[in-house]
């Protein structure tokens, strides 16, 4: 057993992590299925006004996402959207609660949340994407779900908005608009915001004092909406760790029996003590037959893992 999973172990003992009740097939055993009903029913958004560019309606393909390994096997769906269900419920907890609105009274941003890795390969687009879609079922809540990474921007092209303006290019000409490049969809309370169109100076942009008013400008939009970041994975570039700084919340997803375990200390010791970190494990095995796809996060994982090296 791996130092992330023994400190999963222990948090889940005390009460202080969620796991997933059951074990489910791994990603690389997926096949694609017909898509789901766009989840839930619709939300009653109140007097709450729409946002996002109307003209740049997206409509969610559920089979392509499905077919790109980044939604679950339809048969697996409840399972893993119950276990997304107990994920959310801390991050909403600090992003609105009186917790969070005392602990995140410093320069990060409390309703924005950053889903990273330390390595490519862990899931934290399949993370990110299965997350906002959780969020966005929320009465009270709604999501902007954004592409930041340049260097390899999977969730737009999985939603087919590739080409579209997006976050780049609001790094790049500060008089365009949030709302003309964010784009509502037809899965109600998700909105996104792609990557945008490529630079040569994105490395740069990212972590340009701009991001952090591009931000406060998306929150601005919605009051009641998470601001989830899809990031370049930790160790590979160095705009993901300028990013960390800025966001309230970062989830680092953990590849069980895959990311080294000096990896997830780097990455933590990179983003540092300024934002509130949770670690989802992930393609946790277990001790039935096959390989297993699984979760858990918590809040206290980085005590655990920290008690582990001393």
């Amino acid at each position: 057993m791996s130092i992330v999973e023994r400190a999963l172990k222990r948090l889940q003992q005390s009460g202080q992590a969620a796991a997933a009740p059951k074990p489910v097939v791994a990603p690389a055993e997926r096949k694609a299925a017909p898509a789901p009903a766009v989840p839930g029913p619709p939300r009653d958004v109140g007097a709450r006004r729409p946002i996002g560019n109307p003209e740049k309606s997206v409509h969610i393909d559920f089979e392509k996402l499905r077919h790109a390994g980044l939604l679950p096997p339809e048969h697996q769906q409840r399972e893993i959207s119950h276990q997304y269900r107990i994920l959310k419920r801390p991050i909403l907890k600090h992003a609105f609660g009186d917790e969070a609105q005392s602990a995140q009274a410093r320069s990060a941003l409390p309703r924005s949340l950053m889903v990273t890795s330390a390595l490519p390969g862990d899931g934290k687009t399949f993370t990110a994407i299965n997350l906002a879609l959780s969020l966005a079922l929320e009465k009270d809540h709604s999501v902007i779900l954004i592409d930041g990474d340049a260097p390899k921007p999977q969730l737009s092209q999985a939603l087919g908005i590739g080409g579209e303006a997006g976050l780049l290019d609001l790094l790049t000409n500060s008089s365009q608009s949030v709302e003309s490049v964010v784009m509502p969809t037809d899965v109600r309370g998700l909105h996104l915001l792609p990557i945008g169109r490529r630079s040569e100076t994105a490395t740069e942009l990212l972590a340009s004092a701009r991001m952090r008013q591009v931000l406060d400008e998306i929150e601005q939009l919605d009051g009641a909406a998470i601001v989830l970041l899809d990031s370049p994975p930790i160790l590979l570039t160095s705009e993901a760790q300028v990013l960390a700084s800025l966001f309230g919340q970062v989830v680092m997803v953990v590849r069980a029996g895959g990311t080294p375990q000096h990896a997830v200390e780097d990455a933590i010791g990179i983003i540092g003590d300024g934002p509130r970190v949770g670690l989802v494990l992930n393609q946790a095995l277990h001790d039935s037959a096959g390989g297993y796809y699984g979760y858990g996060y918590g809040d206290g994982f980085l005590d655990s893992i920290k008690s582990e090296k001393q």
